[in-house]
């Protein structure tokens, strides 16, 4: 939801995020399998609003993070919860389509990353209008919260993030995971796992893994 990457592998494509998350926050319910207009959807559940922030069905996985291109003003009190416009694209029959015409009047700015019959796409809302990129799948991508990261931020964890990259022989789920947890570990303030005071920490990691045939998700609960 803070941190989220895309990296082709040789015969598939893999989506990780981190939560940063306040640790007073009631703990989410780990993922499972739910039946939604008739298709079957898998994610983890914000027990709070019962949205999520890391969606998949058959065929499309969705991510999400907080804030749109830079950090904005937040307001008490908002129509929906960001985590169930996930909900509402990922049982759609077809997300990129269903994102074109939903209604995201008073809902809180945001970004999501959508990778759909083979496509990549990231859409984005900063409160005034919706945009949608269609990405390079080929090439693999990083996004950082503008809500957490300043630009500068943002900028030096894409940089860790292209040396990881090519500094890899060969990159796999684990090598993926691992690098989402462990790097710049010493440095709790903005590292990819992070712990701020004790109150706001990374407290769990999401990856989804998209073959031909199956897709299959990670999971680790960083404060268990």
């Amino acid at each position: 939801m803070c941190t989220v990457s895309f990296v082709p592998l040789k015969d598939s494509y893999c989506l990780t995020s981190n939560r940063d998350e306040s640790v007073l926050r009631e703990k989410a319910i780990p993922p499972t399998k739910y039946v939604i207009n008739e298709k079957e959807i898998y994610f983890p559940k914000d027990p709070k609003a019962g949205g999520t922030w890391f969606a998949h069905d058959n065929e499309n996985c969705i991510v999400l993070l907080n804030g749109a291109e830079e950090k904005h003003i937040h307001k008490n009190n908002y129509r929906k919860s960001r985590g169930l416009v996930v909900i509402d694209l990922i049982t759609s029959k077809k997300p990129i389509e269903e994102w074109k015409s939903i209604d995201l009047n008073e809902i809180e700015p945001f970004t999501i990353v959508l990778f759909s019959e083979k496509k990549l796409y990231q859409l984005r809302w900063n409160e005034i209008e919706k945009s949608s990129f269609e990405l390079d799948a080929t090439k693999s991508h990083i996004w950082s919260s503008s809500t957490l990261y300043d630009k500068e931020i943002r900028e030096e964890r894409a940089n860790w993030f292209k040396n990881f990259i090519n500094s890899e022989e060969k990159i796999d789920s684990k090598k993926l995971l691992n690098f989402h947890q462990f790097t710049e570990e010493k440095n709790k303030n903005y590292g990819l796992q992070i712990n701020r005071n004790n109150l706001l920490k990374t407290i769990s990691i999401t990856q989804c893994i998209i073959s031909n045939k199956t897709i299959s998700f990670n999971y680790i609960d960083l404060l268990n």
